[in-house]
């Protein structure tokens, strides 16, 4: 006994239709109002599977509605099918019930309600064999299924290009290796496109094979422009992949050869051209990120420690050890630093060839896609990758070519100016005003950034790079500045502190890059500059190379200073101004803290001090009001009224300085002491003391002799003869002096501090 069905509720095959379909008058009987086809589809077959209605009235019950949708006779079909393959799943049908639905099945197929197509696609194969629509039984039917999926999922068509010569592959090679001939034309390049898409179709070859063939083809003929129009006939996800499985084929233990550079380059270029990803690219490159950034991370700590006991004392060294050094011959060491740069750089040679992203950096770089370069310097900044010849000289090659424009303007309009004052053709305003306009883009500076301390491997393009700065201030007084756009100073700041005065300290004593960088050193205000040096004596703790500058040009001015004397002045002198040129901070700090502490050096100091260019004496003066401002040391002696002897050797130190180099800025000095008596503090007194003391050869007394007394009534020359109390006799060097202390104090166009200062000394001393 069959087992009851539970029926859907019937909304509009009711019993009414059903009487009437049933009836002899089926034909005439019409249903008001439309119905919506699936759910009435749904109910009439389910009345056929119950009995309700037979198989061969179900033509008459869907001529007698009207459907709603407008395009129910394209959709029935379908749906009919859809509703045919739910009730061949349920398994609650059997017995009559099924035999009903197959009848119906079967009827719907005679009166073409149904595609058998349809049927093949959405019923199963059991069903399929009951109403006769598959030759096959349901298992043999499966089986087969499982044979073709395989066959055409799983089974690959392989052709061995070694052993057997594959007709459309050779005439696919022979294609695209047709580098002279015309493919470079609009024409040609169509046809080739064409005849490639013939050969896949007729000789049914692989397109991951074909597109593979044509990235080698392309790598061996980078330059031919065909290539950027075949590349894009291939998806761009799938063109990431297989370029990403070339370079995994090199992770492989087995494979011991480097990637090749063609493979990076026509990787770059692709990239550049938008036809692929970066990031879709990156992602099968190896080393890991974090991985390759802890070892290098481990690498830099070991250098920086080594570059740290550079200079220590040996405590375990004999007196006699001891005694050998202090014989040896006076000697300074120029290249410690580069000789440790170049075994970092022959230490990590090795790792350019085995991590790939630093290759496809070269491979941005050789063809000049900086956008992308820049977002690799960016992601593996911890690495240093500038450190590596190759990326280095990459680099440079951008930035030459971003500023040879504007360095062949310098150069000509400089060589005019040169040539018309040579032959007396020119007129001031015609020097002072450059006829040409420099403006850098804005990628150059970035590029410095990058680069950092190793401009130094390049002096020339180091000269060129001052130069062109020089050249953008000057362009920049010519033309208005744009609102919210970074102005030409804080560009040039930013060359300065990121790149070109990192690199100084590692070339070794050359005064004419001191000259070209003092050159655009000199286009700041003295707060700039100051602010510049602060920060370039902070940023050497995190690069070895450049610790180790520093540690040898110390180490090396301690030994100078030790030996520093009136018989040997001329040669030490000179030994100093060349460890000063590549390391004025390192050495002239080193020097003043010697002469805080010694009184005795500060005239043979002062006197070797004339080797020095105007940077150095630049710097000196920063680092002498630095030691000024420096906070933690006691400016007065226990007893509350001498002032330190640190205090009185340093002020001693710049008075003689200041005599005897006239190139020394005052005006910063001054200001200092202006701020400081706005304070309330006047220790640093002692220093304007000494100026003036030194520089005006006034020296302050309270207990002045009778004759003094009397030679100050005198004339102009007994006066000076009476205030001269012995110090010297030289009038020319005392009128050159006095003169530029005035010139600081009264300068013809800037704030002058003469009266600001006399007003403060006053209020203090009234105090």
């Amino acid at each position: 006994m069959l087992r009851p069905l539970q029926a859907p509720d019937y909304k509009y095959v009711t019993e009414e239709c059903l009487r009437e379909w049933k009836g002899q008058s089926a034909a005439a009987f019409r249903i008001p109002d439309p119905v919506p086809m699936p759910r009435f589809l749904y109910e009439l077959c389910w009345a056929t599977v119950l009995g309700d209605l037979s198989p061969h009235k179900c033509r008459a019950a869907l001529d007698s509605v009207v459907f709603a949708e407008e395009a129910w006779q394209e959709d029935s079909g379908s749906v009919l099918a859809d509703i045919v393959a739910h009730l061949g799943q349920d398994i609650t049908f059997s017995g009559e019930y099924r035999n009903r639905l197959v009848k119906m099945t079967k009827s719907f197929v005679e009166s073409s309600l149904i595609a058998p197509r349809l049927l093949q696609e959405r019923c199963e194969e059991e069903f399929l064999w009951e109403v006769e629509q598959s030759k096959s039984k349901g298992q043999d039917l499966k089986a087969k299924e499982v044979r073709v999926n395989t066959r055409l999922l799983y089974q690959q068509t392989k052709f061995n290009l070694l052993r057997e010569e594959s007709e459309g592959y050779a005439k696919l090679v022979t294609l695209l290796c047709q580098v002279n001939s015309d493919l470079a034309c609009q024409n040609a390049s169509s046809a080739t496109i064409s005849i490639i898409k013939s050969l896949i179709g007729h000789f049914d070859l692989d397109p991951n094979r074909v597109f593979d063939i044509v990235l080698e083809c392309f790598e061996l003929y980078p330059d031919n422009s065909i290539f950027y129009q075949l590349i894009p006939l291939f998806p761009k996800s799938h063109a990431a992949k297989i370029l990403g499985f070339k370079f995994q084929y090199y992770q492989q233990l087995d494979v011991n050869i480097p990637v090749p550079s063609g493979l990076f380059r026509i990787a770059a270029l692709l990239v550049k051209s938008g036809l692929i990803d970066l990031d879709n690219l990156y992602a099968h490159l190896l080393p890991n990120d974090d991985e390759a950034f802890e070892h290098f991370g481990s690498f830099v700590s070991r250098k920086i420690d080594e570059a740290t006991k550079i200079g220590k004392i040996n405590l375990a060294a004999t007196g006699k050890d001891l005694m050998d050094d202090e014989k040896q011959e006076i000697t300074i060491d120029l290249y410690t630093a580069l000789e440790m740069e170049n075994d970092i750089v022959e230490e990590r040679a090795p790792e350019i060839e085995k991590n790939q992203k630093l290759g496809l950096l070269l491979g941005f770089l050789s063809v000049h896609d900086w956008d992308h370069a820049q977002l690799l310097f960016e992601r593996l900044a911890q690495l240093n990758p500038v450190e590596h010849i190759e990326i280095c000289h990459g680099l440079f090659r951008i930035i030459e070519k971003t500023i040879s424009s504007a360095y062949s303007a310098y150069c000509q309009t400089h060589h005019k100016i040169s040539r018309n004052i040579d032959t007396h053709m020119i007129d001031a305003s015609s020097v002072s005003s450059p006829s040409y306009l420099v403006h850098p883009p804005k990628v150059f500076f970035q590029m410095l950034a990058v680069c950092g301390p190793y401009l130094h491997r390049d002096t020339q393009l180091f000269q060129k790079v001052c130069r062109v700065l020089k050249a953008y201030h000057a362009s920049s007084k010519e033309s208005a500045h744009t609102t919210g756009v970074m102005s030409p100073e804080s560009h040039i700041e930013e060359a300065l502190g990121s790149c070109l005065l990192p690199s100084l300290q590692l070339i070794p004593a050359n005064p004419a890059v001191d000259m070209e960088i003092w050159g655009v050193l000199s286009l700041l205000p003295y707060e700039v500059r100051y602010r510049l040096y602060g920060e370039w004596e902070k940023d050497a703790e995190q690069n070895p190379v450049v610790l180790a500058a520093r540690q040898t040009a110390k180490l090396d001015t301690r030994r100078l200073l030790k030996r520093l004397a009136k018989e040997n002045l001329k040669q030490l002198g000179r030994m100093v101004a060349k460890l000063a040129h590549a390391n004025p901070m390192t050495v002239l700090r080193t020097i003043v803290q010697q002469v805080e502490a010694y009184r005795d050096m500060i005239n043979p100091v002062v006197d070797a001090f004339k080797y020095l260019t105007q940077l150095e004496y630049d710097i000196l003066q920063y680092i002498v009001i630095e030691r000024l401002a420096q906070g933690g040391r006691e400016r007065v002696k226990d007893d509350g009224l001498n002032l330190s002897d640190w205090l009185q050797c340093l002020a001693s130190f710049w008075g003689h300085l200041c005599k005897k180099h006239f190139s020394m800025e005052l005006k910063c000095l001054f200001q200092y002491i202006v701020n400081q008596l706005k304070k309330g503090l006047g220790t640093e007194l002692v220093v304007l003391e000494e100026l003036i003391q030194q520089m005006a050869n006034v020296q302050y007394t309270e207990n002045m002799t009778d004759e003094q007394v009397d030679g100050m009534a005198g004339s102009e020359t007994l006066r000076l003869q009476s205030s001269l109390f012995g110090s010297t006799r030289n009038y020319k060097v005392l009128n050159k002096s006095t003169n530029k202390l005035r010139d600081s104090l009264l300068p013809k166009d800037e704030p002058k501090l003469a009266i600001p200062l006399l007003l403060l000394i006053a209020q203090h001393r009234s105090k």
